[in-house]
């Protein structure tokens, strides 16, 4: 029998959901075995990932997610690569592909929302078809991978496979090794933040009145809104001038110094999120030392445990009330910062890996 080769679909490793791809060949490297692996990039991140493992390989996919090239193009890369096992990073994949696969989806969020910046009925047209892709992706996989059991009983639900094929590998929040970087503008000053997209089911919006409410007992109070300003941000910007709120920082893009900064000086982080596939920023901020603040929507609970302050998302005044309890109980401040740090820690990134690895055992045995 000749040596098993394994392709790992890593076209997303450069985008900003390409932490978990990254992430997983860092740490699949450091795993004795005895496979081969393919790794399949964008060509324009072929000189930014080399392998560090003489097993791994990388090589060009030129075919981008969600297009007719990957549905034909990648298709037939695929079999002329004739692997004993494909993973696909996320759901986005050539339908037609039969072989055996492990498929990892992080979320179902994108079923459930619509972007606001794109075109309404080419989204929606589109959403439709991504549904499709979604429940394909799920049952032609040989196993499928969740972050979270709350995602692993959402696709189950959705795509109506046995749960049995679902393995949970939750995913690790990363240290900012940068040193901390002042952002001038915050020294001194009591701010809470958010960091991420402003993507509708982020929920930022309700977490701008919540933070007039809380501006009622504390006006000197700032929020921080972390992110590269896109076209959403701009449009958040221009909600928060038609509505005539104070004291809001759009930071634009930072440096992982001034996030780092940012996170141990922020009397509260706040998640307001009301879908997630995981939550990976809430279990950062704890890495860094920031009391959490969040959603009780869909994973966030179980990812963050007991080391958050709960809240409604969908109630405005159950949000500022929690960040009031935070910011003005230095003893509930404390209990949260030192459970942070535990539960942030519990998560490992070379456990999620070999987690996985044992997933690719079990399909390579799956007849």
């Amino acid at each position: 029998m000749g040596q098993i080769r394994i392709v790992i679909d890593a076209r997303e490793l450069r985008t900003s959901t390409g932490r978990y791809i990254d992430r997983l060949l860092q740490y699949l490297q450091n795993i004795k075995s005895d496979y081969q692996f393919i790794v399949l990039l964008k060509p324009k991140d072929m000189e930014s990932w080399k392998p560090q493992n003489k097993r791994f390989t990388a090589i060009p996919c030129r075919h981008k997610e969600f297009t007719f090239a990957e549905q034909l193009g990648m298709w037939i890369q695929l079999h002329k690569l004739k692997p004993d096992l494909v993973h696909f990073g996320m759901v986005q994949q050539p339908i037609l592909y039969r072989g055996k696969s492990v498929t990892t989806m992080h979320d179902l969020t994108t079923t459930r929302f619509r972007n606001p910046s794109k075109n309404w009925l080419v989204f929606t047209l589109k959403q439709q078809v991504y549904k499709w892709v979604n429940r394909i992706a799920a049952h032609k996989a040989t196993a499928v991978i969740t972050p979270t059991e709350f995602v692993k009983g959402e696709v189950a639900r959705f795509t109506r496979i046995n749960s049995r094929k679902i393995v949970v590998t939750p995913e690790a929040a990363d240290a900012i090794s940068e040193k901390p970087q002042p952002f001038q503008e915050l020294e001194d000053k009591q701010f809470i933040m958010y960091v991420g997209r402003p993507q509708p089911h982020k929920n930022l919006e309700r977490l701008i009145k919540a933070f007039e409410l809380l501006r009622q007992n504390h006006p000197g109070l700032k929020l921080v809104l972390v992110g590269k300003k896109d076209i959403l941000y701009r449009r958040l910007e221009k909600f928060v001038t038609e509505e005539k709120v104070k004291n809001i920082v759009f930071t634009d893009f930072v440096s992982e110094g001034q996030l780092r900064w940012l996170y141990e000086h922020t009397a509260a982080y706040v998640f307001p999120s009301l879908s997630e596939g995981f939550g990976l920023p809430g279990l950062e901020a704890m890495m860094h030392g920031a009391p959490v603040v969040s959603s009780n929507a869909t994973c966030l609970p179980e990812v963050h445990k007991d080391a958050a302050e709960y809240f409604d998302p969908l109630d405005i005044e159950d949000m500022a009330a929690a960040i009031q309890r935070v910011i003005d109980d230095p003893t509930l401040r404390k209990k949260l910062q030192t459970r942070g740090t535990v539960v942030a820690h519990s998560y490992s990134w070379q456990r999620m890996a070999e987690q996985t690895m044992e997933v690719y055992r079990r399909a390579l045995e799956n007849n």
